[in-house]
């Protein structure tokens, strides 16, 4: 299988880190391809064709897309029970808000690099800020027992979201209001396949 993806996306980061921990690295190969919403790469839009990252070629089937979808796609093919059926609506449901926080924080690089100073519009971008730190302020508060035990694809998510935050808006101080999450997220960064797959570019 072939991962089309590009080192710098946290929903490529997230399936990275789905293939590490489900131990299926010897089964993934990469293809990094330049992502930009305003060009997407022909390798993007020949298998997906939205032209969007992360994309996986699969040998048996046809590509697959959406980063929620390759990662339960993963997780089934190794069995690693990331997705367990006791609480499988709430990892769920905290994937989902990681993916949001996610895209929040994507959309506002994409509003200061595709519209430059002059163009971006300044409440806009706080305004996805003010999702992230909603989101952020609902994990601490509701959701922390479900950041520990068994690895799911919750923590996943959770995990790349915040490693996001820091490498494109490490001057917002997302720590000081969840200082519970943060701590956490000390720990569950030096784990092998969060150390392996830390953005770039």
């Amino acid at each position: 299988m072939q991962l089309i993806m590009a080192a710098a996306s946290p929903f490529v980061r997230k399936v990275r880190v789905t293939v590490h921990e489900a131990g299926l690295t010897h089964r993934v190969g990469e293809v990094p391809v330049a992502a930009s919403p305003m060009a997407p790469d022909p390798d993007a839009t020949a298998a997906n064709p939205l032209g969007k990252i992360p994309t996986l070629v699969r040998e048996d089937g046809p590509a697959i897309y959406d980063s929620r979808v390759i990662c339960r796609y993963l997780d089934d093919l190794a069995g690693a029970g990331f997705y367990p059926d006791s609480r499988l609506w709430e990892v769920l449901t905290l994937e989902a808000t990681a993916d949001g926080i996610m895209e929040a924080a994507v959309l506002m690089v994409y509003e200061k690099r595709f519209k430059g100073d002059e163009g971006k519009n300044g409440e806009w971008i706080e305004a996805q800020w003010g999702k992230v730190t909603r989101a952020l302020g609902v994990i601490e508060g509701r959701w922390m027992s479900h950041l520990s035990g068994k690895l799911t694809m919750g923590q996943i998510g959770v995990g790349c979201a915040l490693g996001y935050l820091d490498f494109r808006q490490p001057d917002r101080d997302w720590r000081a209001p969840v200082p519970a999450l943060a701590e956490w997220y000390a720990g569950f960064a030096e784990r092998e396949s969060m150390t392996a797959t830390a953005p770039v570019g």
